[in-house]
């Protein structure tokens, strides 16, 4: 049977973290071997291909740090190794309080919250706390790679309350070597968009395409013109855009090829998920978004963004209030954020004025000329699934005013008919039944009966 050696060297860390926990106890009640110290337990050496150590040679974690890992790791391959900490204090007829932890109702487990980790770390050396309070920072390694999941349990309480876990997805890299992408949910409300397309298949007005090289040109230069030529004392740092015109001109197209083309990922914040009817959750979650994309170098996408930033409302009302100053959180993050962060709206009127001055351009996607239109027919109908050569594409262009969005969901319609009659060509008819259907969405009707 072939050995997992993820898990054998996960197990290794466990050893080596059972061997702290007792030494640390030891030393802090005084008993037998209480003059050694959990420092000069020797830690496993690092001598392996395993994912695991990898990592651990990539972010060079201290002895903190790695402590902290293990101590999360522990409740996912060997939760036993802490339950020393559910021992009693004699004295009280109670836990120790120092050790911190909670216990979950679904979990008969300890599971460590930042005060395990505070006391293994200054039982016998109060003095190393502020290395505790680096490892928990937001800024140190294990939170920007999303290792460590630092959560709250209730309002007001002490700050060292919060309860230290595991994110699964790495729990995952440990074991087999592969890593997950980010999952979209509530607590991390972005996910990645992506395109096959290159920029040969974008069709836009050439002052459009002119300004979108600017972006291009941020993404390759702007680390170097910020630092060596010195421009991070006169300007603040990162490119803020702003996307405005009717759906399916580019907008979403463009962002994905400017990640593409500068091998940055992009994400899609989803505004839906951002807002919060609880003061803060709004905050933590945008902050993890931020926290990440600065890391990972990213490129923020904030589709129909006019939804949260809007014009802004007169606070005549707590939610009225609240609104705003989540709208206003949100602005200040984004001012901040060292990237690039791209807004798309429909419309340019929605925007506050006080946001839309902070932006370094601001982009209108226009609606396709004819001209345009007919690179965006040919560029559409250039692959396996043809339109019929009797077919005039200059006239169906300057007849039918289709944003490119619009045209591919020709495609997509003309091709699932075609296929199903075992062709690959397109008639006249099912172009206009396409066409039509893309007109009916807009209540507008097509007004023709031949094309060619």
């Amino acid at each position: 049977m072939e050995t997992n050696q993820g898990i054998i060297v996960l197990h290794k860390e466990m050893d080596w973290l059972q061997k702290v926990i007792d030494q640390v106890i030891c030393s802090y009640l005084l008993q037998d071997g209480h003059e050694k110290h959990w420092m000069d337990i020797p830690l496993p050496e690092i001598d392996d291909d395993n994912a695991f150590y990898q990592k651990l040679k990539e972010w060079n974690l201290n002895q903190y740090e790695r402590l902290c890992l293990a101590l999360i790791i522990a409740p996912q391959i060997k939760p036993e190794i802490l339950d020393i900490f559910f021992s009693k204090n004699a004295m009280y007829d109670r836990g120790f309080t120092e050790f911190g932890g909670v216990i979950n109702k679904s979990h008969s487990g300890f599971i460590p919250t930042g005060q395990t980790f505070c006391f293994l770390i200054t039982a016998v050396n109060p003095e190393l706390r502020i290395e505790v309070l680096n490892v928990l920072s937001s800024s140190n390694i294990l939170s920007k790679e999303q290792v460590l999941i630092q959560e709250t349990t209730e309002s007001n309480m002490p700050v060292l309350n919060t309860i230290l876990s595991l994110n699964e997805r790495w729990l995952h890299y440990f074991i087999t070597g592969n890593l997950p992408r980010l999952e979209h949910s509530v607590s991390f409300p972005a996910q990645q968009i992506s395109t096959n397309m290159n920029w040969s298949d974008l069709v836009l007005e050439n002052h459009v395409m002119e300004q979108v090289m600017e972006i291009n040109a941020w993404l390759n230069y702007g680390t170097t013109l910020m630092t060596e030529w010195g421009l991070e004392n006169k300007i603040k740092p990162g490119y803020r855009t702003l996307f405005y015109g009717p759906p399916g001109t580019g907008k979403t197209l463009t962002a994905t090829l400017l990640g593409k083309s500068t091998n940055r990922e992009v994400y899609r914040v989803d505004l839906s998920m951002i807002v919060s009817k609880y003061i803060g959750e709004t905050e933590k979650n945008l902050s993890k978004i931020f926290d990440v994309a600065q890391h990972k170098d990213w490129i923020l996408f904030f589709d129909e963004a006019d939804a949260l930033f809007g014009k802004r409302t007169a606070s005549s009302s707590s939610n009225d209030r609240h609104a705003n100053q989540q709208t206003g959180y949100l602005l200040q993050r984004i001012e901040d954020f060292p990237g690039v962060v791209i807004l798309a709206s429909n419309l340019k009127e929605n925007m506050d004025e006080a946001f839309s001055r902070r932006f370094q351009s601001m982009i209108h996607f226009t609606m396709p000329s004819p001209e345009e239109r007919i690179l965006l027919w040919k560029n559409a109908f250039s692959g396996k699934c043809k339109l019929d050569s009797d077919i005039d594409i200059e006239n169906i262009a300057e007849q039918f005013e289709l944003t490119g969005g619009a045209i591919i969901n020709v495609l997509r319609y003309c091709a699932l008919t075609a296929i199903q009659k075992n062709e690959t060509e397109i008639g006249y008819n099912d172009l206009l039944e396409g066409i039509r259907r893309e007109f009916k969405k807009e209540n507008r009707t097509l007004g023709v009966t031949r094309m060619n």
